[in-house]
């Protein structure tokens, strides 16, 4: 997408110190580009993808918009009590464009081309893409409606980036609640190709309940074993598991945002790190998506002070300290996160933190993601602004084409 108009509101995004002193450039083109990998992007799927293809006992319950007569745009889905009102805003400049960026489905058929050329104008090398309007496909308090949905968009994803998966690779979608039926979908996505699985936040969509299917218990045992074995990494990207829509009325867009869709996204972490499952699964890597990082350093001392001193209740008696398995087997995704990259140096973190674009989503920074960087990454050492923009994510996401180009070795 070429000739994007930079509109007043987002002429900050253009604010940048430069690099001074800095080793490479986060700018297309530059000789000395860095190597960047967006941990975070999403898909455009067609609107119509699932009601064309999921079965028919399914097909009534998927979600539904409609217009009433007053001109007001609703939506239904499935797990949510009342419909929501749709407030549609008009769009200009940068805004509209990243609103009609990344779409597959073209007059001509489908294509990927715009989609890599817009990447490739922001600087990136690889992607790792997660469902778009496919998020809501864990909105329903049957996993196995759940899974129904991830099957059919594991399939379309794999048509459209399956191709070139080197630059392109995306995540498959589990429904967890339905035990039986990812491990089947693990086997089936494997086969086909995919490097790595996402997973909702909670198992079991909605608020949690005491003893309920969660990622601490044994049960998902031999799915952490099929992950080892496979050598592919699992995700949780945030607005899964339960409703990020919960606050209504003054201040709910930011209350959403922070409360409800980013915070619930550190259970899963802290799930597998107190539970034992590292100590079972020694090589299992896990990590949050789009939920940036500010709040891992405080997470990781918040889990190590509950195990020790509250160390006449926690069980299992870890053979580490909880955030010890953070640190050698997780990871999390931000997009402009200065406090957590204050502090990435000074907790050890160099090697967990992966930066995204999250093409292309208005909370991202495409296609201004060079002055970003410049803004917030200024503070770190070399080496740790390399691996953060690019080699993390090569090395955990295998971009083995992507890093052979930068010479840098997985």
């Amino acid at each position: 997408m070429t000739g994007i108009v930079v509109n007043e509101e987002n002429k900050w995004r253009l604010q940048t110190p430069g690099t001074q002193d800095w080793g490479g450039s986060p700018h297309a083109g530059s000789p000395n580009k860095y190597m960047m990998i967006s941990a975070d992007t999403h898909a455009v799927e067609p609107g119509n993808l699932w009601a064309e293809r999921i079965e028919p006992q399914y097909k009534d319950r998927l979600p539904k918009m409609w217009i009433d007569d007053k001109g007001i745009q609703w939506r239904k889905m499935e797990a949510s009590e009342e419909p929501d009102r749709l407030v549609l805003s008009r769009l200009e400049g940068e805004d509209l464009a990243r609103s009609k960026a990344g779409a597959t489905t073209l007059k001509d058929g489908p294509s990927t081309e715009e989609r890599v050329n817009d990447l490739k104008m922001d600087g990136v090398d690889g992607e790792v893409i997660f469902p778009g309007k496919g998020l809501g496909m864990w909105y329903t308090f049957d996993p196995l409606f759940a899974q129904a949905q991830c099957k059919i968009y594991n399939d379309w994803a794999w048509e459209n980036y399956g191709p070139r998966v080197e630059e392109m690779s995306p995540a498959a979608a589990l429904s967890t609640g339905d035990l039986p039926g990812a491990i089947k979908e693990v086997e089936r996505c494997l086969k086909m190709g995919f490097r790595h699985f996402t997973l909702p936040c909670k198992p079991l969509f909605g608020p949690p309940k005491t003893n309920e299917l969660n990622y601490n218990k044994i049960e998902f045992d031999p799915l952490w074993a099929m992950f080892q074995e496979a050598d592919v990494p699992i995700t949780f990207h945030v607005s899964t598991g339960k409703d990020p829509r919960t606050t209504r009325g003054l201040g709910g867009a930011i209350v959403n945002y922070v409360v409800h869709s980013l915070s619930p996204t550190l259970e899963p972490l802290v799930n597998i790190c107190a539970s034992g499952v590292i100590d079972r699964f020694p090589k299992l890597k896990f990590g949050s998506i789009e939920a940036g990082i500010g709040w891992v350093p405080w997470m990781l001392d918040a889990m190590d002070e509950a195990y020790l001193k509250h160390h006449f209740w926690v069980k299992p008696k870890l053979k580490a300290l909880p955030s010890d398995y953070f640190r050698a087997n997780g990871f999390a995704s931000f997009g402009e996160d200065k406090a957590g990259l204050g502090l990435i140096e000074e907790f050890g973190l160099q090697d967990n933190f992966l930066w995204a674009n999250d093409y292309p989503h208005h909370e991202g920074t495409w296609p201004h993601s060079a002055q970003a960087i410049e803004r917030t990454m200024g503070g770190l050492t070399e080496t740790t602004r390399r691996k953060v923009l690019g080699e993390n994510a090569a090395r955990i996401f295998k971009f083995g084409e992507v890093a052979r180009r930068y010479k840098f070795a997985l």
